[in-house]
């Protein structure tokens, strides 16, 4: 930040401070600590006699008066902190008149005078109310996590076997990253923990999240829960959560409707944070952990993914995690997963997706016929999101008996997740967000056929006409009487 005369703060060595009461005093106290040339100005003359006692440059002065503004002109910066608003007003107003260009701080106490001094010319206008405030509140939001990390790790420290780790279901890179930072604090206290997780790793980013940052993971079918003695439940609420009957654990950035979470020992669950990687990177903090290379790398990813690289619903506390985790990054490593190659099918399915799509206004929606690799949608849903004039994709397909459905959307006023629950929540799985979600729904709730060789083109045809209506429809979109284009 500069004055008008080009002087940066980091130059500025001579002060004035209008107005010294209590605020003004601590200032001058910490600027004098400091080395800087400070003028005290008081109207109060047994005030001002007391400054000079403790060898402070104090002058009696009211700071209405229009010929402060010259005492002043050869300062720096004015520091305006009498308690008196409409004095200070007066005396911002005076030194602008004047013609002074210092840089000057102006002391308000409500946010109407703040406008009003601000309008006067002062270049930072503070509350103390508001600062005081601010401070509690940073002061008590220390303390909680303190307080909580404790608790976490007492938690912890009752395994007497093993911990589980359960994410939700073809975990997204946020849920994975959690789990191990989560896993990376039992290690610090000497507890084993394994991150479970139900159906697949999905999409060729996550799956180059896992493997390029060598993150264990292991398959709900491949372990039995009766070893564990320790539950945490991580990043599932948008995912489906696990059937288990207890859990210790609870940490996440959605709000659970499971009972589960009442029962837990230990829940830790903030709607107003963006994702659940800087929930865990707060208590990495306050534990004071040394951070592995692959887990701050998995975290900083993390948080990039569910905050669309800090384009949607980033909050302060996003960003202060992101910013601590930076320099421990693998930065290279970060670029290798953020652009995986391509495989051969998911571009046969892109390309199915673009000529089958139906577009209605801004919605696009495309059907990819029949698919081995389910996971390619995902990333054809994102391709074609971003073709000129779009601001929502759903494609689907047919695997395995299953139709499945991936959606993507940009539009503020849409929530895909809640689209995709009206429409087919009575008929298959959801999950998702407000800007990614997918579906599964039996095949035959749509056709009451089972897939043959002999009626493929049948089983394309009526899932077709049932999936498009019923999304346009959740959608808010008329397809019967709205203009379509397709890619035919």
């Amino acid at each position: 930040m500069s004055t008008a005369s080009g002087i940066t703060m980091a130059s500025m060595s001579t002060y004035a401070i209008l107005g010294c009461g209590s605020v003004g005093h601590a200032v001058a106290e910490e600027l004098v600590e400091e080395g800087k040339d400070v003028l005290i100005l008081d109207a109060d003359e047994g005030r001002v006699e007391a400054l000079r006692d403790q060898d402070l440059n104090a002058q009696q002065a009211d700071i209405c008066e229009a010929d402060v503004a010259q005492t002043v002109a050869d300062r720096d910066v004015v520091l305006i902190m009498s308690p008196d608003v409409n004095a200070n007003a007066e005396a911002v107003q005076n030194i602008r008149e004047s013609g002074g260009e210092q840089f000057i701080v102006a002391r308000a106490d409500d946010p109407v005078s703040a406008d009003d001094l601000t309008e006067l010319g002062a270049d930072v206008v503070i509350n103390p109310s508001a600062v005081i405030a601010d401070s509690a509140l940073r002061a008590l939001e220390t303390g909680e996590l303190e307080y909580k990390a404790s608790q976490l790790g007492d938690v912890i420290d009752g395994t007497e076997e093993r911990m589980a780790i359960l994410i939700h279901r073809s975990p997204d890179p946020d849920s994975i990253a959690s789990a191990a930072a989560l896993r990376a604090i039992a290690a610090s206290r000497d507890v084993d923990a394994d991150i479970i997780y139900e159906g697949e790793i999905g999409h060729q980013e996550n799956r180059a999240f896992v493997n390029l940052l060598g993150i264990e993971l292991t398959s709900n079918e491949d372990v039995d829960l009766d070893e564990y003695d320790t539950f945490a439940l991580v990043d599932v609420a948008k995912g489906g959560e696990p059937a288990i009957d207890s859990v210790d654990i609870v940490v996440d950035h959605y709000e659970h409707e499971h009972e589960l979470e009442h029962d837990a020992a230990f829940s830790d669950i903030r709607p107003n944070i963006s994702a659940t990687s800087t929930i865990l990177t707060k208590y990495i903090q306050e534990l004071d952990l040394n951070l592995d290379q692959s887990v701050a790398t998995a975290l900083l990813y993390g948080i990039r993914a569910e905050t669309l690289d800090f384009k949607r619903d980033t909050t302060p506390a996003d960003l202060t995690a992101a910013a601590y985790l930076y320099p421990f990054a693998d930065h290279d490593t970060l670029e290798q997963v953020e652009s995986p190659s391509m495989s051969p099918e998911t571009l046969d399915v892109l390309a199915e997706a673009i000529r089958n799509r139906e577009v209605q206004g801004s919605h696009l929606v495309s059907n990819a016929g029949f698919i081995r690799d389910r996971d390619a949608l995902a990333q054809a849903a994102q391709h074609l999101l971003n073709l000129e004039g779009i601001t929502t994709t759903a494609v689907f397909a047919i695997a395995d008996d299953t139709i499945y459905l991936a959606a993507r959307s940009k539009d503020i006023r849409m929530n895909i997740g809640k689209v995709l629950s009206d429409a087919f929540g009575g008929m298959g799985e959801t999950a998702g967000h407000s800007t990614d979600a997918s579906v599964e729904i039996p095949l035959g709730i749509f056709t009451g056929l089972d897939t043959s060789d002999d009626n493929r083109d049948t089983l394309l045809e009526l899932t077709e006409e049932a999936v498009k209506r019923k999304l346009f429809e959740a959608m808010g979109v008329d397809s019967s009487s709205s203009e379509s284009s397709n890619g035919n």
